[in-house]
C-alpha cells in the first residue's frame, strides 16, 4: 500500500513542477502517474548501476552528484514517455529533481507520516 502513496505522492509532486516550471509538462494526473510508475522502475533498474558507476563522483561531491543522477533518471523518464511527460533540458531536469527531491521529502514528513502512523 505505501507504494501506491509513493506513486501518487510523486505524481502530484510532478503537476505541481509542471504548473510552476516552463521547461517541465505533463499532459494530466494520468500521464504524471504514468510518469511516476516509470520513474519508479527507472530508479528501481538504472540508478542503482549509475550510484555505482559514479561513486568516486559521489563521494568528492558530498552527494551533490546525486542531483544529477536524479536529473538523469527524469530526462531517461521523459524519453520514454514521449509528448506525455517532456523536460525541455538537462538543466531544467536539475532543477526540478531538486524540487522534486524538496517536495516529496516535504509532502512525506507533513502529510503522509503522520496518516500512516495512526
Amino acid at each position: 500500500m505505501s507504494w501506491l502513496i509513493q506513486l501518487v505522492v510523486n505524481a502530484v509532486v510532478l503537476l505541481i513542477i509542471a504548473n510552476f516550471f516552463q521547461g517541465v509538462e505533463v499532459e494530466g494526473f494520468g500521464a504524471a502517474l504514468l510518469a511516476s510508475f516509470i520513474l519508479a522502475i527507472v530508479n528501481l533498474i538504472v540508478k542503482p548501476i549509475l550510484l555505482v558507476l559514479t561513486l568516486p563522483v559521489t563521494i568528492l561531491t558530498l552527494g551533490l552528484f546525486l542531483f544529477v543522477i536524479n536529473a538523469v533518471t527524469l530526462m531517461l523518464t521523459s524519453a520514454i514517455m514521449g509528448s506525455s511527460f517532456v523536460i525541455d533540458g538537462f538543466g531544467v531536469a536539475i532543477l526540478a529533481a531538486i524540487i522534486f527531491a524538496l517536495l516529496s521529502a516535504l509532502i512525506h514528513s507533513l502529510i503522509v507520516d503522520p496518516i500512516t502512523k495512526r
